[in-house]
């Protein structure tokens, strides 16, 4: 083929030459926030940025078409901004990185001739034909280009016609030194695309120009779909900056390349139109724009600082970071030998720890990793295509190193069974590789939410530690090597820790949980009485690994925020086995006056939810009720009124208890590690001394337990309450029954029997007047080591065990003097904890046992004056601050504290107390 032009030799590109004229263009992106056309960065380290690996040529005496020439496209205003108004395209210009390839791109400014238009159009500025001298060998020809809009992407109502896939627009011709040529077709939607293209209408083989990158929970929202977006993890990609078009860059494969090109030829094969911005060649065999799948990287670095995310960033040339995160030290014999395997640990990063970055690289075979330390300015560069797996690779500047940890994955299922009934057992999973890396199975988070109101799939996070919740099967994507297990599945069975070893072409595996104690089987069922926000199917997921027979879920109003309002009609939902059910109920709260748990109600749930404003109602709602009318509704449609989290909002809750309203108390384990840093001081916090209090007023309340879950911070069941059924089919109106009868304990995670004189929590021993022994005898076991047990007479210790190294299972048996009425109740704690972010101690409580004596009655003086404070402090805000309901429920609220007032002092002065 004829061809010659006179051609200039082109000089070896060097990035560093390259951007001493960059000057101030555009200003800087980092390849770490991605951007599409990310302007050139220079590097401290030599052969940078590329490592020669490009040319860019430079086209600007070939350029034939201004923006303002190409002229106005409707669609163009789209892009918005300034194309809004005048429908005029704008692209990124100047001297840019596009996925890693650098080119030479015209001007951004409307007027200046930037572009190569291809089209044989007659009557417009495009070129049908330009050649380009080049002189050099390579691999790839990278072009960043766009095409003009395909009008049948939109067609006319009534048009019958096909989108233009494929269309052959232009050619590329490589023109050897030896005459011969090879020519390569650009294509719409393969090599070249649309300035903005519909949503599903990506190319085929060319990449728009913005880098993808790994987005964190912490980032500021997007715009757009905010939240929701950013619980993606994943950010980038389109333009790069708002209000401008794409640049698609496309890699053409030279089918010589030992062969010199000569020149480049850029032709249109008809009238519509494709610009050319850039061209640019590429000097290695892999193709530039494939990348290899995720990889994690360890890297050493020059200083130990790893914890300072500000001073790192890591970036690459073909390819883009995903996460980066230093680990803390993983001593796995620590870890498999740890007591409290289940609970959840904090995991502080040590002094080793600091030395080392971890990141998730997706790289081209032949990419350069640079890690930049902002607080110097120094620069660190890896070649990855010399990285070989079980080596570390030092730093080209000598500082600092890289290793693979993790390649070559494969699908690995596992099988989880039941150490009893060899079935399997869904349970709360971690995987984590031997470095200490959280693992999940697929379809679980790896960075998970532990916000409020924000992440309620099946996953966890306990304090630093993460688990997955799993039906008994799951996947997970794994190297050959070792990786640690942990398992657990509520409070009778064992946690199991344990290390694995996943043989080269290993497919599946499978693992046991224990069983060490069956309370079912014994008749008792366990509740949480106390959850939010989860879809019902999810919490029967969470119900069945947790070893939950019942979860209360709770729907509720958070000002103009109503939660699972929607799954109220549908009824309990059943897992297959019958053996785990989800009752939607609802939390009906009032932030002065308190909050109660409906339970098990049939029929349409209590309305309102909520009432007198933020932040539980919303604002401007008057008080439009008390909590007694909520719990008498409750009762009536056949549910269970829960004082939960008690006893706070301390308000209200004296009135209805001294009225009769409460058939039981939520006690939590939780307590403020500044307040009381021990854990026998536990059970003296005002959660349990309230309830101690109203005991000793002769007022009889089961403990029950739940969590108040409103988060991936708690798991379901963490405080729960075990209820006696007996022989009784698990219903929840039987189960309602079980906790009203009293033979109840609340736990977050022994498992607490007591007996009085052979009597069962929620039973009466009666006594003569002057008193007698009562034997009481107490067992708790547990499923990491507790280290107290007690029995309390009316909120006293008259009998102790302790266990200072800490034991699996503590009895106790012992003859406590009893002077006259009052109540006796077990108790049991450990040191291990504390879990969850609430700070919830392992401990236990039991339903009282009651000592009746005939002709005297329990009653605290000091409680009941108490309690008449709070009955007034109510009264006082209805009848003063709080928004007045219409004068019917005004009326009805009121007479809530006057006859519980009236009821109180009626037994005051049964007592002889004055008020």
């Amino acid at each position: 083929m004829s061809r010659r032009k006179t051609r200039k030799s082109l000089p070896e590109f060097s990035r560093r030459e390259f951007l001493k004229t960059v000057g101030a263009a555009a200003p800087t992106v980092s390849l770490m926030e991605g951007g599409a056309g990310e302007p050139l960065r220079a590097n401290s380290g030599p052969d940078t940025d590329g490592d020669g690996k490009f040319t860019p040529i430079d086209l600007s005496g070939y350029y034939n078409s201004s923006s303002k020439e190409f002229g106005p496209r409707p669609k163009a205003a789209f892009v918005g901004g300034e194309s809004a108004k005048d429908s005029l395209i704008r692209v990124p210009g100047g001297k840019r990185d596009m996925q890693g390839v650098p080119f030479l791109l015209g001007p951004e400014d409307l007027d200046s001739k930037s572009w190569i238009v291809l089209s044989t159009k007659s009557g417009s500025t495009a070129t049908a034909s330009v050649e380009i001298p080049v002189a050099r060998q390579a691999n790839f020809i990278c072009l960043t280009s766009f095409c003009d809009f395909d009008p049948n992407e939109a067609p006319e109502p009534g048009q019958d016609v096909f989108q233009n896939v494929g269309q052959h627009l232009a050619d590329v011709t490589l023109i050897y030194d030896d005459g011969v040529t090879h020519v390569l077709p650009i294509r719409r939607r393969y090599e070249t695309n649309s300035i903005i293209e519909p949503w599903g209408h990506l190319s085929f083989l060319a990449m728009n120009a913005g880098k993808l990158r790994s987005s964190k929970l912490t980032d500021p929202l997007p715009s757009g779909m905010g939240w929701g977006n950013l619980q993606q993890s994943v950010a980038g990609g389109g333009p790069g900056r708002p209000a401008i078009g794409y640049f698609w860059v496309c890699a053409l494969e030279n089918p010589d390349p030992e062969k010199t090109i000569h020149a480049v030829r850029l032709e249109a094969a008809g009238e519509d139109a494709v610009v050319v911005g850039g061209l640019t060649l590429y000097h290695r065999s892999v193709y530039p724009l494939r990348n290899e799948p995720r990889a994690i990287y360890r890297i050493t670095l020059p200083e130990a600082a790893a914890s300072d995310a500000s001073r790192w960033k890591l970036s690459l040339d073909l390819g883009f970071v995903g996460r980066t995160f230093p680990l803390p030290e993983f001593d796995v014999q620590q870890w498999l030998r740890a007591p409290a395997a289940g609970l959840g640990e904090r995991w502080p990063l040590g002094a080793e720890s600091e030395k080392y970055l971890y990141a998730e690289i997706i790289a081209n075979v032949n990419a350069m990793l640079t890690l930049t330390d902002n607080q110097t300015g120094k620069e660190f560069n890896f070649d990855l295509s010399k990285v070989i797996p079980g080596s570390e690779l030092p730093a080209a500047e000598g500082s600092g190193s890289i290793e693979i940890v993790e390649s070559g994955r494969r699908w690995v299922h596992f099988r989880v069974v039941d150490g009893e009934t060899k079935r399997p057992t869904p349970v709360r999973v971690a995987l984590r590789s031997k470095e200490g890396r959280y693992i999940p199975p697929y379809g679980h988070r790896t960075e998970i939410n532990d916000g409020w109101f924000q992440d309620y799939g099946a996953d966890v996070k306990l304090m630093d530690t993460s688990f997955a919740y799993v039906d008994g099967t799951f996947q997970v994507e794994l190297a050959p090597g070792e990786f640690y297990v942990e398992m657990t599945k509520g409070f009778e069975h064992n946690a199991v820790r344990q290390r694995i070893e996943i043989q080269p072409g290993q497919r599946e595996m499978a693992l046991e949980i224990p069983r060490f104690a069956n309370l079912r089987a014994k008749g008792w069922v366990t509740a949480d009485t106390h959850t939010h926000f989860l879809s019902p199917t999810t919490a029967v997921l969470e119900a069945q690994a947790e070893g939950l027979n019942l979860i209360n879920l709770l729907a509720a109003q958070w000002g103009d925020l109503f939660t699972n309002m929607g799954d109220i009609p549908y009824g309990p939902l059943l897992s297959a086995d019958r053996e785990s059910m989800v009752w939607v109920g609802s939390e009906n709260r009032q932030h002065i006056l308190g909050h109660i748990g409906l339970e098990g109600v049939r029929g349409q749930p209590v309305l309102p939810f909520s009432s007198d404003g933020p932040s539980e109602s919303y604002l401007g709602d008057p008080v439009r009720s008390s909590m007694a009318e909520w719990a008498d509704v409750c009762r009536e449609r056949q549910g269970l009124s829960v004082a939960v989290h008690f006893p706070y909002p301390t308000g209200e809750i004296a009135a209805d208890i001294v009225l009769g309203k409460i058939d039981a108390v939520e006690v939590w384990p939780q307590d403020d590690p500044k307040v009381h840093p021990s854990v026998i001081e536990e059970f003296d916090s005002l959660r349990y001394l309230d309830w101690y209090h109203y005991l000793n007023c002769g007022y009889r309340l089961p403990a029950v337990a739940g969590t108040d879950k409103m988060g991936a911070y708690m798991p379901a069941g963490t405080n729960r309450v075990y209820a006696y059924l007996g022989e009784d089919e698990f219903t929840f109106p039987n189960f309602a029954k079980a906790v009203k009868s009293g033979n109840t304990f609340a736990t977050s995670g022994p498992l607490l029997m007591f007996r009085a004189d052979g009597r069962v929590p929620g039973a009466q021993i009666m006594m003569g007047a002057g008193g007698g022994t009562i034997e009481v005898v107490a067992d708790a076991q547990c499923f990491v080591p507790i280290h107290r047990l007690e029995v309390i007479l009316n909120g006293k210790v008259v009998a102790s065990r302790e266990e200072l190294a800490g034991a699996r299972a503590i009895h106790l048996a012992e003859n406590v003097r009893v002077q006259g009425p009052g109540w006796l109740a077990a108790r049991c704690s450990s040191r291990s904890g504390p879990t969850t972010n609430w700070y919830f101690k392992i401990a236990a409580h039991t339903s009282p046992v009651y000592v009746d004596v005939p002709g005297r009655e329990l009653f605290s003086p000091e409680a009941a004056a108490y309690f008449l404070n709070l009955i007034d402090g109510c009264q006082s805000y209805v009848e003063t601050l709080g928004p007045r309901p219409d004068a019917e429920a005004y009326a009805r609220i009121r007479k809530v504290y006057t006859d519980a007032r009236d009821a109180l002092h009626r037994r005051m002065h049964q007592h002889g107390v004055a008020h």
